[in-house]
């Protein structure tokens, strides 16, 4: 009997290259799974990889995990049951709005992925933190853009109207790398260890497939506790199913700050507690509060031993 197809959604971002190790093991043979064949799904924008989650159209998603909660609150029987990376983002300034602290950013735009997003969160808390209020005719305003058309905006803003940009990476170092943007400040100064990407799954996949849930999960665990162990298959997966340059991926990987880490893959629900409290209190971005421990399942991480 064939085996089942499990299609994963994803962005082509640096947050989501556990998927692409395993997808790489596969197709080279080092790795086989016995119970389902692992399909990887790219998609340019949050959006269009919501959509399709919630009508049902893929198995499960690398998603903002935010996301995940509002799909969870509405009704829809997901599951979230790894955590894909911590950290991961940047704050890259746009070198023609001429900002060098904080305060400079008044007045201007500010690009983010998505409401509902630990950018968001990120960003807004900062700004908070000292002081500023956001929002139309306010301090600083927050404008959605799909990660993939960041340095398209960053070329066509030529009079500095976007004051700078969170985003996963590669594309804030991509954009520093084209001379558009300089960093002002990495994810991990805001909220170290904050979460960002989690896996859900629907439900009933894990009701009826657990044995390709545990493998799946294993094989992910395994694939982010090699990124930094072997740095140049990283940088080469990476390029490859990112699509990005291979030195963009190096410069980002090599970064002795770590910018990106996947060796704790396990949720930390204190942390989604925070986040959603964030998220439904100082900017309201999500419709509600859920129960944590009903959308969130550990026995698959505990039992691939992540940390």
């Amino acid at each position: 009997m064939a085996k089942p197809v499990i299609k994963i959604g994803h962005l082509k971002i640096t947050d989501h290259l556990a998927l692409g190790l395993s997808v790489d093991k596969v197709e080279k043979g080092e790795e086989t799974f016995k119970y389902f064949d692992l399909e990887a799904k790219p998609y340019r924008g949050w959006n269009p990889l919501a959509e399709e989650l919630r009508g049902g159209l893929i198995d499960g998603a690398c998603i903002l995990a935010p996301i995940g909660m509002e799909l969870f609150h509405s009704g829809k029987k997901f599951t979230m049951v790894l955590q894909m990376h911590k950290e991961g983002s940047t704050i890259v300034v746009n070198k023609r709005a001429n900002i060098k602290k904080l305060e400079d950013f008044k007045g201007k735009a500010v690009l983010i992925p998505h409401y509902l997003s630990a950018h968001h969160l990120l960003f807004d808390k900062l700004l908070r933190d000292s002081g500023y209020e956001i929002g139309p005719g306010k301090d600083a305003v927050f404008d959605v853009v799909a990660p993939a058309d960041i340095l398209e905006i960053m070329e066509w803003d030529e009079t500095g109207k976007v004051g700078g940009f969170i985003v996963a990476e590669p594309f804030g170092t991509q954009v520093i790398k084209q001379g558009l943007g300089e960093e002002f400040k990495l994810s991990k100064e805001i909220w170290p260890r904050h979460p960002c990407c989690v896996l859900v799954l629907k439900t009933e996949l894990i009701e009826t497939n657990p044995d390709a849930v545990h493998e799946l999960v294993n094989s992910l665990i395994a694939s982010g506790q090699s990124v930094r162990k072997d740095l140049n298959r990283s940088v080469e997966v990476g390029s490859k199913f990112l699509g990005q340059d291979i030195e963009v991926m190096r410069s980002v990987l090599g970064d002795p700050r770590e910018k990106v880490s996947f060796h704790e893959m396990m949720p930390v629900l204190q942390d989604f507690e925070f986040m959603q409290n964030y998220m439904t209190g100082p900017i309201q971005a999500m419709s509600g509060k859920i129960d944590m421990e009903k959308f969130v399942d550990l026995k698959f991480a505990q039992a691939a031993g992540a940390k």
